[in-house]
């Protein structure tokens, strides 16, 4: 099955000049979004994760089902204020300023295997954000994984750990 078929392209959102994958045509298609959360499963399978860290909000989507489907835990990687009890953060600059990402302190036990994953991996910043928020807090982070990957803005050049995706985009 191609992927590509079940995701929709919206041009001009949510910015003029921006092109916007819409993941929410392959989450309404039962059968493609089976496919995809499989070949995740095999492609995160291989790096043995204890947990899978879902950043918000698109990336809840594809980490929540995956842990369950990889029998493993599901920690959120949150923006400011969203979070209950006391939270660890990173702030980190985006091309267009700066954010901050959160993490409950006590959801990663030191030494555990945390995968990160998203929807989509454009410019990287926020992925290697959540990479260096879970290793302050004592996890190990043996990959990263989306289902999209826009290989044209070069992400995957910022990130320090082996990355997967099951859909590239060139342009």
């Amino acid at each position: 099955m191609d992927l590509k078929d079940h995701i929709r392209a919206i041009p001009d959102f949510p910015k003029p000049g921006i092109l916007f994958y819409d993941i929410s045509t392959l989450l309404r298609h039962a059968d493609a979004w089976q496919v995809a959360m499989g070949r995740l499963a095999r492609v995160v399978r291989t790096h043995h994760p204890d947990m899978l860290a879902g950043v918000e909000s698109r990336g809840f989507l594809m980490a929540a089902p995956l842990a369950l489907k990889l029998g493993c835990g599901f920690v959120m990687l949150r923006k400011r204020g969203k979070l209950p009890g006391r939270t660890t953060a990173l702030d980190y600059g985006l091309e267009y300023g700066t954010d901050r990402i959160e993490i409950q302190a006590d959801a990663v036990e030191p030494g555990q295997r945390v995968i990160v994953v998203d929807d989509l991996l454009a410019t990287g910043g926020t992925m290697a954000a959540g990479i260096a928020l879970l290793r302050q807090v004592g996890a190990v982070v043996p990959a990263a994984a989306a289902l999209i990957e826009l290989t044209f803005l070069g992400g995957r050049e910022r990130l320090d750990v082996p990355f997967e995706s099951l859909i590239a985009y060139d342009q």
